[in-house]
């Protein structure tokens, strides 16, 4: 009893030390509110299309191609800071994403259906690399290993505010001033956020890696060890991007509109807890033994969401499978950092983001087809979404730990 209290104090003063450390608490804030916009854009992209009486089938399209455009851009971007910097990149990215969120509403989904997906596929693409940006800067920012450890467990917790902020606002300003506000939110919020972050000393200051040999053109894939990694986290963002569309066909099978909004927040909330939960201990084993624990967890806690229940308890429900999302992910960042090659952390990192998104435009298109109205079994289908990808992903990482491991 006395050990554990004294590994939790421990911790606990670990995090206010690094939050105050110069420029973390700035640079931490300015990171998640420029990444707003990835927890608003999917459900505002939705609302937008059922605003205008288009089908889920279309909405949840246009969605999987902005979480696909997303994931696609990302490790290209994280390449380009490792070469370039991060100042010019984010700053090039950001503008060209909020410039598609602002010109999204007036490309009329039903009357030019490609230039809404053209749109669509710029915002996704340009969306900037903050939270890479962000994970290469610990080092600078903390020398010390153990701050740098508290601070990674801390900052993969905070981003599950991401996705509790990100649904509620979008929700909340498309039912107080129209789909099309929330896209506008969305752009300034990315906006703001990102200029927090590039008018700060430590990212103007960094400086990428000096190449002494030419990096081979699959960058930080070449490393066995990270392909299984981000293989397994595409079924990891299966389960995620199912939620926006389980959320919404549940939502409107029920006449329940909040819960669009509010499972994936719960989802989100559940994650943060049990993120900072896990922070709390230093843990025994190798972060690896920890994916496979956190990946049995995270598939478990799907189950009870098969069975169609009520709307108060898909919230109950969503909270579950949140709980380990956390841990799994601080889990994964802490192995990318062991594994990724000198000076291909933000690309590794990077890639790590983009498998995840590509399993959620997957997630995302799955539960769209498996809503069809033609489907009896629609709301099952629709449930076991989410649960096949994280039962993947624990195949995966169980079959192949020994690879994360060496």
């Amino acid at each position: 009893m006395s050990t554990t209290t004294a590994c939790g104090q421990a911790q606990d003063s670990g995090y206010r030390a690094v939050l105050g450390t110069p420029y973390v608490a700035r640079l931490l804030g300015g990171t998640l509110i420029g990444r707003l916009p990835t927890g608003m854009a999917p459900i505002a992209i939705l609302l937008l299309v059922r605003a205008e009486h288009g089908p889920l089938a279309v909405a949840g399209a246009l969605g999987a191609l902005y979480g696909l455009a997303c994931a696609l851009g990302q490790p290209l971007l994280g390449r380009l800071v490792d070469r370039h910097g991060q100042t010019r990149v984010l700053v090039a990215a950001t503008a060209a994403a909020s410039a598609a969120f602002l010109l999204l509403p007036c490309t009329g989904r039903a009357r030019h259906p490609v230039l809404a997906a053209l749109t669509v596929l710029v915002a996704g693409l340009a969306t900037p690399p903050l939270e890479a940006g962000l994970r290469a800067l610990w080092p600078v920012l903390l020398p010390d290993a153990g701050r740098q450890r508290s601070a990674l467990s801390l900052d993969s917790s905070t981003q599950g505010l991401v996705f509790v902020a990100g649904p509620l606002l979008a929700t909340g300003f498309a039912a107080g001033a129209g789909a099309a506000t929330a896209l506008v939110a969305t752009a300034a919020l990315g906006l703001l956020g990102t200029g927090l972050v590039v008018t700060s000393q430590p990212s103007r200051a960094w400086k990428p890696s000096e190449f002494t040999e030419a990096v081979h053109w699959t960058g930080p894939l070449r490393v066995p060890g990270l392909r299984v990694l981000f293989a397994a986290l595409i079924g990891t963002g299966v389960a995620l991007g199912a939620v926006n569309v389980l959320a919404l066909s549940v939502a409107e099978r029920h006449h329940a509109g909040w819960l669009a909004g509010v499972m994936p927040a719960a989802l989100s909330i559940g994650s943060m807890l049990g993120g900072l939960a896990y922070g709390r201990h230093a843990w025994p084993g190798a972060p690896a033994k920890h994916l496979v624990t956190a990946s049995v967890g995270f598939a478990a806690g799907w189950l009870p969401l098969l069975p169609d229940p009520a709307p108060a308890a898909a919230v109950l429900g969503a909270v579950l499978p949140g709980t380990f999302l956390a841990p799994l992910l601080t889990a994964a960042f802490l192995t990318v950092d062991r594994l990724a090659p000198e000076g291909e952390s933000t690309e590794a990192f990077a890639w790590l983001i983009a498998c995840i998104g590509v399993g959620q435009a997957a997630g995302t298109a799955l539960a769209s087809l498996a809503s069809a109205p033609l489907l009896v079994a629609a709301p099952l289908l629709v449930a076991a979404v989410p649960l096949a990808g994280a039962a993947f992903a624990l195949w995966l990482l169980h079959r192949f730990n020994d690879r994360l491991s060496s």
